[in-house]
């Protein structure tokens, strides 16, 4: 057995590269810390203590995607620290055009968006273990209700950062 702890980074191949690497940088602030111009780039989320998030790599031309569903990567999840840091990314991607989908998971809430190269990416909030109840064995999938979810696991206004 391989006793991992969390997942460290992720690498992907895009065809669309310094688009790419603005698109996680403007809507993520991912900070490029090391790079061969247009050709790979490896970036770290603000607060991290990994060394790299996120690796990108330039796919060559004309290289053909996989059609959905295909065996391979469906998505990544990355997480943010608060219900309300979740609003903040649906504002986000809402605004940039990468928002298609939002979930409730009981254990989680979730949004759905992609990249400029079709990747799907999945930003997350995880709620507190000891509210998890029936969720701890389960993986449902129901609308999310971010404004319940505000109310109910929210800093009462004037108290957040």
């Amino acid at each position: 057995m391989i006793s991992v702890t969390r997942l460290n980074h992720a690498v992907l191949f895009v065809s669309e590269f310094d688009r790419t690497v603005e698109f996680y940088q403007k809507t993520f602030g991912f900070e490029v810390i090391a790079s061969t111009p247009g050709q790979a780039a490896f970036l770290r989320a603000s607060g991290s203590q990994n060394h790299h998030d996120l690796g990108l790599f330039a796919s060559r031309s004309g290289a053909p995607r996989a059609p959905r569903g295909s065996p391979g990567l469906y998505h990544l999840a990355w997480e943010v620290s608060t219900i309300e840091e979740l609003a903040r990314a649906r504002e986000k991607l809402s605004a940039v055009g990468a928002l298609f989908g939002e979930s409730d998971h009981g254990a989680t809430k979730s949004l759905y968006g992609h990249d400029p190269d079709g990747n799907e990416f999945e930003v997350m909030w995880l709620v507190p273990r000891e509210d998890w109840g029936e969720h701890e064995h389960s993986a449902i999938i129901e609308r999310l209700d971010l404004d319940d979810e505000l109310a109910r696991y929210g800093t009462p206004r004037g108290y957040d950062d």
